[in-house]
């Protein structure tokens, strides 16, 4: 029986074979046409197959060939339209797997997000870092997604420590250097490479001397955040000798943090120090804290905290959090979770699960779901994780409860 017809009318393809509506523009008025285009595109809910009868493998021929487009149209002239472009492959990555139409592509795409992080502006950038998350996330692990991290990730560092470069850019660059080396790379000299470029960002939130009154904010105060909470995730996934250099080195500076102005700063530090103890009593189940006193005098105070200058919800927020890490930083607690996919269900009863999981909540969004249903069933990532355990330890070890 032959396929049914898809293309027609806006899909029809011009001398050469070429799509008309997703051919690369000269000038600026036709990429703005060419953009809106790809908007149509860019909401994750268009690429799902809703509606009764749906032809399939006729579906899945037009979501490709609208990918196809975006691909091409990442080497657009006009900045606007390459951005679009982008945001369109994200929504489609983030809602779909789709490995075997990336894995033909996945040079292609790196060199388009290699080129868009490094001569883009600071949205680009930011679209382009994000699309490298996802995907990693939808290669895995392996030995391609490893080729795909020798490219990007010496373009990321860069970025990262880039002082010229836009906040927000460093910020996007720094999530993406932990999501992608977290995933990908079994060279234990790269991940520690990684985690000392996201190290050298983050310490300059510290204060330099112990300051009573607590810590300001600056502009660079999210790029601190994500780096901290970049270089948490990889953490995890450290060998234990290298996991209690970690824990000297800073256990004693990030209480510091609690202290400052920026509600996001001091969950992400909170949340940190959580986990910090959990792999501290993990690793030496005699582990002392000399100022447990005070810490816990901190953080109940966060857990309580009623200032009247503070905004409602950030005060919600922030009290939400600390109780949970009050309860274990003082009583070695942790609240199990239950996320429910499809008829599965997983159980996040740490704070490392919680770190990689919220990790990938955040780039994957409402597609978390579809995810880790997909992953839940795939035993070919079951085994790439398995093979990966001389670097992992067997705690952290993403395949455990995704």
């Amino acid at each position: 029986m032959p396929k049914a017809k898809k293309r027609g009318g806006a899909h029809q393809r011009g001398a050469g074979g070429q799509p008309r509506n997703v051919q690369p523009f000269s000038d600026e008025d036709a990429s703005i046409e060419t953009m809106s285009h790809c908007s149509g595109f860019s909401d994750p809910a268009s690429f799902t197959e809703d509606g009764p009868e749906v032809d399939e493998e006729a579906t899945q021929e037009d979501l490709e060939y609208k990918l196809k487009g975006f691909i091409d149209l990442t080497l657009d002239k006009s900045a606007k339209t390459r951005q679009a472009a982008l945001e369109s492959l994200k929504s489609a990555f983030s809602s779909k797997i789709l490995y075997e139409f990336i894995m033909e592509r996945r040079m292609t795409l790196t060199d388009s997000i290699e080129r868009c992080i490094k001569k883009g502006k600071s949205e680009e950038q930011c679209a382009a870092a994000g699309l490298a998350c996802l995907l990693c996330v939808q290669m895995g692990s392996g030995i391609e997604s490893e080729e795909i991290f020798k490219t990007l990730g010496p373009v990321l560092k860069k970025i990262v420590c880039d002082g010229t470069a836009s906040v927000q850019a460093r910020q996007a660059c720094a999530t993406c250097l932990g999501i992608c080396c977290f995933i990908v790379t079994d060279d234990i000299t790269e991940l520690y490479s990684t985690m000392e470029c996201l190290e050298n960002i983050f310490i300059k939130a510290y204060p330099r001397d112990r300051d009573t009154n607590g810590v300001s904010s600056t502009p660079n105060t999210v790029l601190h955040i994500s780096a901290l909470l970049a270089w948490t995730l990889l953490l995890t996934i450290c060998p234990m000798n290298e996991v209690k250099k970690k824990i000297e080195m800073h256990l004693h500076k990030l209480p510091s943090m609690l202290s400052c102005d920026d509600v996001n700063m001091r969950i992400a530090a909170g949340e940190t120090l959580a986990l910090l103890f959990e792999l501290a009593r993990e690793t030496d189940a005699d582990f002392f804290y000399e100022d447990m006193e005070l810490l816990t005098e901190k953080l109940r105070a966060l857990a309580t905290d009623g200032n009247k200058h503070r905004a409602k919800v950030d005060k919600r927020k922030q009290r939400s959090v600390f109780r949970d890490v009050l309860r274990a930083v003082e009583e070695r607690d942790f609240p199990t979770e239950t996320v429910k996919f499809g008829p599965e269900r997983m159980y996040i009863d740490c704070w490392v699960k919680k770190q990689t999981y919220d990790t990938f909540k955040e780039i994957l969004g409402s597609g978390m779901q579809y995810h880790l249903q997909h992953l839940y069933n795939s035993a070919a990532f079951k085994a790439r994780t398995k093979a990966r355990s001389k670097c992992r330890d067997k705690r952290a070890d993403v395949g455990e409860f995704f």
